[in-house]
């Protein structure tokens, strides 16, 4: 093979890219902005994203005046040139959506999980099942799918199976993204749900502008998203983030992990929803679900549940605490539903509690504020995987066989 061909194909992979990305995230865009913020000249930015215009991959989207000139036309990236569809494996149910790619979502399903340690077979059938509803709900052909993203608890090894790890459910190297593959043709990509989500907030959301973050989930379970320099920092594993599962209290309450004192056993909703039951008399906190019976306790003027949701939030100050120590982040979201629910209520005391017990220095170096994409965000953050993969790619899949079907057209459901 001819080296320079290579280099040079490669070259113009690497600078679709970069334009397919400043383009998706920032547009619309006219050229001349595209020149400035990529440092690309004037006529490689024509010659690439007119490419991308006869691919149906960039659109036209208006024109703004300019400083003396004809008007600047304005690119995005074309809405219904592909579709991709994200899932949520909760704690208590799956939740699957598609979007086309302004993130505009066009249909849900969902389905409840009942057991404590959820058999990964029947989540794999929800999943597979969700990706057919969603579809057909919408219109959209498969083959017009980019992409199945699926976020999950636990930790995800990145190998071509995506090998699950969650100690929580009882999954113990569970090759999920074997198990979805095997009945699909369309991509699929696994990842943990606050990494997920963090993708979400950073992109979209109340990340969005700073270059150090740390994103909290707090729902059943609980985690985090690290941020550092842009960049999500993994470990050398991809477990980094196990926030949920650092110790708040020596000796304290067992976690669904089997250890003692963790910071999820004692903010994550589960927990909440015990500890209130004990404090209760063995009373819990009515509702059919965990979501409802979680709501309910925040609203409920009991002095039990007053005194459950204050210490709640005191060990939660003292999780992010710790957050603000260790990582010394610009910013900390804090999302996941249960982190929302508390948030909306009690964020001014989040913020209180956690200036207790972070040093002063790095905590008046950081703002904390919530998640903003809402309850939804850990499906959407999954559906951007595919969505990463095409953009780092310029939008050129590597296998020539993978191009759209001649089936469709970009832009048009069957």
């Amino acid at each position: 093979m001819d080296a320079r061909r290579t280099t040079v194909r490669d070259m113009r992979r690497a600078n679709r890219s970069v334009l397919l990305t400043r383009i998706w995230l920032d547009g619309p865009l006219s050229r001349h902005e595209l020149g400035q913020s990529t440092a690309l000249s004037l006529a490689s930015v024509s010659n690439l994203v007119g490419e991308m215009i006869a691919e149906g991959l960039v659109e036209e989207a208006g024109s703004v005046e300019s400083d003396g000139g004809r008007p600047r036309v304005l690119l995005r990236v074309a809405p219904g040139y592909g579709y991709l569809v994200g899932a949520d494996v909760g704690e208590t149910r799956v939740q699957v959506e598609l979007f086309d790619l302004s993130m505009t979502a066009l249909a849900k399903a969902e389905y409840p999980i009942t057991a404590a340690d959820p058999d990964p077979e029947r989540v794999a059938a929800h999943l597979r099942h969700g990706l057919a509803a969603v579809t057909e709900q919408a219109g959209v052909d498969p083959a017009a799918v980019l992409g199945f993203g699926v976020a999950v608890a636990g930790t995800v090894e990145r190998a071509a199976d995506a090998v699950v790890h969650a100690q929580t459910l009882g999954w113990d190297g569970v090759p999920l993204g074997a198990m979805l593959r095997a009945g699909t043709g369309v991509p699929v990509h696994v990842d943990n749900g606050a990494k997920t989500l963090g993708q979400a907030e950073m992109w979209f959301g109340a990340g969005r502008g700073v270059r150090h973050a740390v994103v909290a989930l707090v729902g059943s379970g609980v985690g985090a998203s690290v941020v550092a320099d842009g960049v999500g920092y993994r470990g050398a594993h991809s477990s980094a983030g196990e926030w949920g599962h650092t110790t708040i209290v020596y000796g304290g309450r067992r976690c669904r992990c089997g250890n003692l004192g963790c910071l999820e056993a004692y903010v994550g909703a589960e927990a909440v929803l015990d500890r209130f039951r004990q404090a209760n008399r063995g009373r819990p906190a009515p509702g059919a679900d965990e979501e409802t019976a979680f709501g309910e306790l925040l609203r409920s003027t009991s002095g039990a549940a007053a005194k459950v949701i204050d210490e709640t939030v005191g060990y939660l100050g003292a999780g992010v605490a710790n957050l603000v120590n260790l990582f010394n982040p610009e910013r900390v979201v804090l999302g996941g539903w249960a982190g929302l629910a508390l948030g909306e209520r009690h964020l001014p005391a989040i913020r209180e509690a956690t200036a207790r017990h972070a040093l002063r220095q790095p905590y008046a170096q950081t703002s904390i504020e919530l998640c903003r994409l809402g309850p939804d965000a850990v499906a959407m953050g999954a559906a951007t995987l595919p969505m990463t993969r095409l953009l780092r790619d310029g939008g050129v899949p590597r296998d020539p066989a993978a191009r759209p079907s001649p089936a469709w057209r970009p832009g048009r459901r069957h």
